[in-house]
């Protein structure tokens, strides 16, 4: 898992609960040796060890903290990956386009970057099927972020997002539609 995730995981947990929390969390985890770099690739067990703790802290689902934290990564992504965006997309557009833009640019930055595969497909001009791929099974976070990008676009209102498959599988599909 790619070191900015934890920055911002850790920058999560300090704004929603405080940096107390944190340092518990991480010593929870047996992580408390460990200083995140954002440049660095972190094995995936990290982040099930944060997250798992986390759940058991706060009485939420695992799901649940991964769809929260997704949302809360969206100003975030947006300004690390504003270069790549074009200025006429909104939620749908960056969901159509992150896979061959954001995605294709995390990969080759580092070769043990390996974001979720999103294959998008366009049902109709107001609506798409995303088919999340990915071992990690973190599906959770992919719902956050198409929320959180609704939010971004002030559409949150007229955006539906339902995942069609459970959530904890390797692929998962989720149906995004524009009311």
């Amino acid at each position: 898992m790619h070191g900015s995730i934890f920055a911002l995981l850790k920058r999560y947990v300090q704004t929603q609960y405080d940096h107390s929390t944190w340092v518990k969390l991480v010593e929870l985890s047996g992580l408390e040796n460990t200083e995140f770099d954002h440049k660095t690739v972190y094995p995936d067990e990290h982040i099930y060890a944060l997250v798992g703790h986390a759940a058991e802290m706060t009485g939420m689902s695992a799901g649940e903290l991964h769809e929260k934290f997704g949302e809360y990564l969206v100003p975030d992504l947006m300004y690390m990956y504003q270069k790549l965006v074009q200025p006429g997309w909104r939620t749908l557009e960056m969901i159509e386009h992150t896979e061959n833009t954001m995605h294709k640019q995390v990969r080759q930055e580092h070769v043990k970057n390996a974001p979720p595969v999103l294959n998008v497909t366009r049902l109709g001009p107001n609506e798409l099927m995303i088919e999340y791929v990915s071992p990690r099974r973190m599906s959770g976070l992919a719902v956050g972020i198409v929320r959180g990008l609704a939010i971004y676009f002030d559409e949150a209102d007229r955006i539906d997002v339902m995942p069609t498959t459970s959530e904890e599988g390797e692929r998962v599909s989720i149906h995004v539609r524009r009311n």
